[in-house]
């Protein structure tokens, strides 16, 4: 087992960074930015193929390019993120309509409303929890304090679902009324299924500050057979691009994110698209 290397100041980062072959043109830059961004959360994370593992960078490789690497994934994770917001928003909506008009309000009270029990009953001891977490939040108190039993319509109780737990309820609900749902996206729903669950992973990762650029996502979305036969991998964040652009197919801003992607690759040049998984043609295909 490796013992653990005692914590460095700011100097010996510099330090350490020049001796294992990065070049630093502004050190006082480079203080100032490991001042603001840990090293850990930049140079371990943002050094993924600019050096061998254990070993030094590549000749040329720069601070200032790392930092590149690091502005562009921030910039580009705030831009997803609203998008996706769209997206969380809008099934949040449609499953609330469709769910409360065919069961009732209350219906998501009744497992056999369900596919799978345990499941279910995992989901009940989360809305358990999440009433409790928000239990002063106006409408909950208002529906607790002024309802029979103080329970609360569904189409409020959805309001208090995170995009994973909604993800598990879409899972869970019966084959019929899954694809009522994805009908409305125009969409079959095993590919519903399979994309929200890769966007409410994506969507934790925006959330949390993550890593989208190089790097390889742990939950995958079904793909057209057309992307598959580009040879477009599932396992980068392009596939999820892919994915939402045909759930927000009638979204009048959606070629105006894909213009400032393709504006941001330009701002950072340093960054390389394919290791995002993006082909040549990437714009013509989120656009089509």
């Amino acid at each position: 087992m490796k013992t653990l290397e005692p914590a460095m100041n700011i100097e010996e980062q510099i330090d350490n960074l020049k001796k294992i072959g990065l070049i630093i043109n502004d050190v006082e830059y480079a203080k100032s930015f490991l001042n603001d961004v840990s090293y850990f959360r930049l140079i371990k994370a943002y050094s993924l193929g600019l050096k061998p593992k254990n070993s030094d960078y590549y000749k040329g490789i720069t601070f200032e390019e790392i930092v590149q690497l690091y502005l562009f994934n921030a910039n580009f994770r705030q831009l997803l993120f609203a998008q996706i917001e769209k997206i969380e928003v809008n099934l949040r909506c449609r499953i609330s309509n469709y769910f409360s008009i065919k069961y009732g309000v209350l219906g998501y009270k009744d497992a056999d409303n369900f596919v799978n029990g345990i499941y279910y009953n995992d989901f009940v001891e989360d809305m358990e929890k999440e009433i409790n977490r928000n239990s002063k939040a106006p409408f909950v108190k208002n529906f607790k304090t002024n309802y029979e039993n103080g329970d609360i319509p569904f189409y409020a109780l959805v309001e208090l679902f995170s995009f994973g737990t909604l993800s598990k309820f879409y899972k869970n609900m019966k084959n019929a009324d899954k694809k009522a749902i994805a009908s409305s996206f125009g969409i079959g729903y095993t590919y519903l299924e399979s994309w929200i669950e890769n966007i409410a992973f994506v969507r934790n990762i925006c959330a949390h500050y993550g890593r989208v650029y190089n790097v390889n996502l742990s939950k995958t979305p079904i793909l057209y057979k057309q992307y598959i036969a580009d040879g477009i991998s599932n396992l980068r964040i392009f596939a999820t691009l892919l994915c939402m652009n045909h759930i927000l197919d009638n979204d009048n801003h959606w070629k105006d994110f894909v213009d400032q992607i393709e504006l941001i690759f330009e701002k950072y040049p340093f960054v390389k698209p394919e290791l995002m998984g993006f082909p040549n043609n990437w714009k013509d295909l989120l656009i089509d």
